[in-house]
């Protein structure tokens, strides 16, 4: 069991597991950067892109404090450009459960679509996948293409590979998908916001694990109560 971190400046001062949890993930910002590390390592300047919001101060003081919390490893490599890699501890790693239980009860009780000041990045969502879909019942590969996807207008790919040991995400094109998804990200917003239709996406190759994939974002979906600010 590794040992328990420093204490923050503004702890919760409460002998409890969950305040001691809270210390470590409670930040604004610190659960967002667990996700968006989950598949694999990111530069600084990538952790900016994914997340939009975040000043450069606010992400340098998240990142230096999260790798003293034992949550991150810093990697520094001697190229020219400097380039400086953050990645996942083990420790922060077993926070993607708790992660997909959080997005579950966002599904089912705050969800809506898009707000007129939310950016949309479906990459976002995706990520949350590999805790939320059962891999075991449908095994396979998924490619999930979002066209107008990346910062630079491009395609944003990612393939989940679904095996019976679980489901893992990488953002690269897949090499030989058993099923593929893909649509700009108006058809997706429509497939995954309550009460909307998939039937603007575009669906290739085995039609059953397509679905599959996309329910695991769906099925516990609601619209959220007016009273949701």
């Amino acid at each position: 069991m590794p040992g328990a971190p420093p204490a923050k400046r503004h702890p919760y001062d409460q002998w409890s597991p969950d305040t001691r949890a809270l210390d470590l993930v409670g930040d604004k910002w610190t659960l967002l950067i667990v996700r968006d590390l989950t598949t694999g390592p990111r530069r600084f300047v990538e952790l900016q892109r994914v997340l939009p919001g975040i000043s450069t101060e606010q992400l340098r003081s998240r990142l230096n404090r999260m790798v003293a919390d034992g949550l991150l490893t810093r990697t520094r490599y001697r190229e020219v450009p400097p380039r400086v890699d953050y990645e996942l501890t083990p420790r922060s790693s077993e926070l993607l459960p708790v992660l997909a239980q959080l997005a579950v009860w966002g599904l089912e009780w705050a969800w809506s679509e898009p707000r007129d000041q939310e950016r949309v990045d479906i990459g976002a969502i995706l990520r949350l996948l590999p805790a939320l879909v059962d891999a075991r019942e449908h095994p396979g590969v998924v490619e999930c293409v979002v066209t107008d996807g990346a910062r630079d207008g491009g395609a944003f790919h990612a393939t989940l590979t679904l095996t019976v040991a679980g489901c893992t995400m990488q953002e690269r094109p897949a090499i030989a998908p058993t099923a593929r998804i893909s649509g700009d990200k108006d058809a997706w917003v429509a497939a995954l916001s309550p009460g909307g239709s998939p039937s603007a996406l575009r669906v290739g190759g085995e039609r059953t694990l397509a679905e599959h994939l996309l329910e695991a974002l769906r099925a516990h979906g609601r619209a959220a109560p007016a009273s949701v600010p």
